[in-house]
């Protein structure tokens, strides 16, 4: 079995562990940031644009810490980062209700820009570790650990609010989170040197300017979702319904990242690419006609198996594009993945006001379809 042969690798169980924990503050930090400012005096406006500055920061520092991994290697990178995240979070724990507003602003943006990045590093590790045919076990093994990183830490983090304040709470995760970091990156075989490695940047040639637009729009896909599952479970009176319809997605993202690392695909990257992006759109367009809500979880879980295996694909064509710069180029596919949600946030907000709460699924699946349109040029351009 192909996770077998990952799993026997020196390092990589610990590594998958310790990126499990490194991750938590991934998904917890913005719906902890909301909670430490709102309770704290602050109102939701605030608290809506202290989490927007992390955002903004996440996806501004990727591209950043791509490069100078390429450049300086992995375990200086995360060290690094992983102090800056932590101790921005704690300041702003601390300072949330003190300090002046820009602070708190300010230290979000840099918590977000030191977000430790730590699936680029399980991708260089693992898809270097590994022959070829092998990467497409290892990167969706990178994203299974992310989803439930993701799937996990807001639950551990509710359960710890329970029991205690959302300020200790948050603290407490981001020290974890740091103190995984930093594991994992000792756990780290891997070694780049600067010398061997060369200076070279990401040639935005035009498959990397086609692959950058696809992935644009399958973050459009992911914001749609995004805005539609809270608006649709609202709209029928039963918000919290929210919470299972998103573990949908994400336990479809687990089932999916399982199955499509298990096994050989004799089809090509590219090939892969347009057909998992087919099979999204056509998966998500018939929800804006579902009413019963264990067909609507179904769909919605259908369309996680798809989603994981459409991010492992593209991380395998970032691969043959970009060899000589992955962790820079890793970084603008998630740069480009955080605009693409927000500009589908935006859009699914807009169909969804004039044309119902189910609106945004088909908004969803219209980027998903695009997304396949588009991602025909790469497979052409291989076939040519």
């Amino acid at each position: 079995m192909a996770y077998r042969r990952l799993f026997r690798l020196p390092g990589v169980p610990a590594q998958a562990v310790l990126g499990f924990l490194a991750q938590l503050t991934q998904q917890v930090a913005p719906v902890g940031i909301v909670l430490v400012v709102s309770y704290s005096g602050g109102s939701l406006a605030l608290a809506g644009l202290v989490a927007a500055a992390f955002g903004v920061g996440a996806g501004m520092g990727r591209p950043v810490q791509g490069r100078f991994m390429d450049l300086r290697g992995t375990r200086p990178v995360l060290a690094f980062t992983a102090l800056i995240h932590v101790a921005a979070l704690v300041a702003l724990v601390a300072g949330a209700g003190n300090w002046p507003w820009w602070t708190i602003v300010a230290l979000a943006w840099i918590a977000g820009l030191g977000l430790p990045p730590i699936s680029v590093s399980m991708r260089i590790e693992w898809g270097r570790r590994m022959a070829d045919e092998g990467r497409t076990t290892a990167y969706s093994l990178v994203y299974l650990v992310q989803e439930l990183a993701m799937l996990v830490g807001p639950l551990l983090f509710g359960l710890l609010v329970a029991v205690a304040s959302a300020s200790l709470s948050l603290g407490a995760v981001a020290v974890a989170a740091g103190a995984g970091t930093v594991a994992f990156s000792r756990a780290l075989r891997v070694s780049q040197a600067p010398a061997a490695r060369g200076r070279r940047r990401v040639s935005w040639g035009l498959r990397m300017v086609v692959l950058m637009v696809v992935v644009l729009l399958v973050g459009g896909t992911l914001g749609a979702l995004q805005v539609g599952v809270p608006a649709l479970a609202s709209a029928r009176g039963l918000p919290a319904a929210t919470g299972l319809l998103v573990a949908a997605l994400s336990l479809g993202g687990i089932t999916g990242a399982a199955v499509y690392g298990g096994r050989s695909w004799g089809a090509g990257v590219e090939a892969r690419l347009v057909g998992l992006l087919l099979m999204l759109g056509v998966v998500l367009a018939p929800l804006v006609l579902v009413e019963g809500w264990p067909l609507l979880w179904l769909g919605l879980f259908a369309g996680g198996t798809m989603f994981t295996p459409v991010l492992t694909t593209m991380s395998l064509l970032v691969d043959e594009i970009a060899p000589d710069a992955q962790a820079e180029a890793f970084g603008w596919v998630s740069t480009a993945l955080g605009v693409g949600a927000a500009a589908g946030s935006g859009a699914a907000g807009v169909v969804g006001e004039r044309f119902g709460p189910s609106a945004p699924f088909l908004a969803g699946a219209a980027f998903a379809l695009m997304g396949a349109g588009l991602a025909t040029i790469l497979h052409k351009r291989r076939r040519t």
